[in-house]
């Protein structure tokens, strides 16, 4: 009997280990002398502004650096307010709490700065977001108070709450709570120079001003259909009984005011309306398969 030929199973070119890859020491040493150097570089200058705080040299090169930071808490806070509100407001706000920062900097506590001008810059950007808004700090306390009521309600009844449930739940009566309720009416106002579509694909940059209806103005295409339908409704009918159909449905004219426009007693005019209108039916009638078509 043959022995048995023990066959091992040779690693598919697939099955290979990938090799591992090993951290680069030098470029980790590399980057952490550049880091070192830097601090060095900024520690100096900061030694010299100290020693001359009247060096505008000095002090820009101290602005420069820190801008990262300016930049970091106002995309933070930016994330999380409403689109009327622009970026590079906040970044200039930002700026003046730096500049803050750096001249009441006291470099012998030995904290580090970026710790130290965070607050800053993040209180120079909220008092800019007051400043804008027009809407007092007051007025939009009672305004989010209310909504987070609503809110609690909505999620507990599991239906819109009735005006007496949310005045018993905010500890109000009914007309305190809807004098409430205008009042934080003011905090839903849009601005008309918000924008409203950006300036892409080569098209003008909108805002909601460009976009509001004016009601003032009058439709052209109703003009246009009005126009056609009393030359359609006064076709076959004298001036007269043109003039009794325009004063009336047009001019919203009363029938005694007709009377003494055209010189003919109240009476009359009634008698010619009715005929007129029993003669317009009759025409319509028999011209309503064009309308269908």
């Amino acid at each position: 009997m043959a022995p048995t030929k023990i066959q091992h199973d040779q690693p598919s070119p697939e099955k290979k280990r990938q090799p591992v890859k090993r951290f680069d020491y030098q470029a980790s040493a590399g980057i952490r002398q550049q880091a070192t150097k830097a601090r060095e570089m900024i520690q100096a200058v900061w030694l010299e502004y100290q020693a001359n705080p009247a060096c505008q040299s000095l002090r820009n090169q101290l602005l420069e650096h820190y801008l990262p930071v300016v930049k970091y808490n106002a995309e933070r806070l930016w994330a999380r307010l409403p689109d009327g509100v622009e970026l590079d407001d906040l970044i200039s706000a930002g700026i003046f709490g730096l500049m803050s920062a750096i001249d009441a900097f006291d470099l012998s506590r030995g904290v580090k700065f970026e710790t130290y001008c965070a607050p800053r810059i993040r209180g120079a950007m909220l008092d800019e977001l007051r400043h804008m808004d027009w809407v007092p700090r007051l007025v939009r306390a009672k305004a989010n108070k209310l909504t987070e009521a609503t809110n609690t309600l909505e999620t507990s009844l599991g239906r819109a709450a009735t005006d007496q449930e949310l005045a018993d739940y905010l500890e109000l009566t009914v007309p305190e709570l809807e004098k409430m309720c205008r009042d934080a009416n003011a905090v839903n106002l849009v601005s008309l120079n918000k924008k409203k579509w950006g300036n892409t694909d080569g098209y003008k940059e909108l805002c909601e001003v460009d976009v509001v209806e004016n009601k003032r103005s009058e439709d052209p295409t109703r003009r246009l259909k009005k126009n056609d339908l009393i030359r359609l409704v006064t076709k076959g009918l004298n001036r007269s009984e043109r003039l009794i159909l325009i004063l009336y449905y047009y001019e919203e004219l009363t029938m005694k005011e007709i009377g003494h426009t055209l010189n003919l007693s109240e009476s009359r005019v009634s008698q010619m309306h009715s005929s007129i209108v029993r003669r317009l039916q009759f025409q319509l009638q028999k011209r309503e398969p064009e309308f269908l078509t």
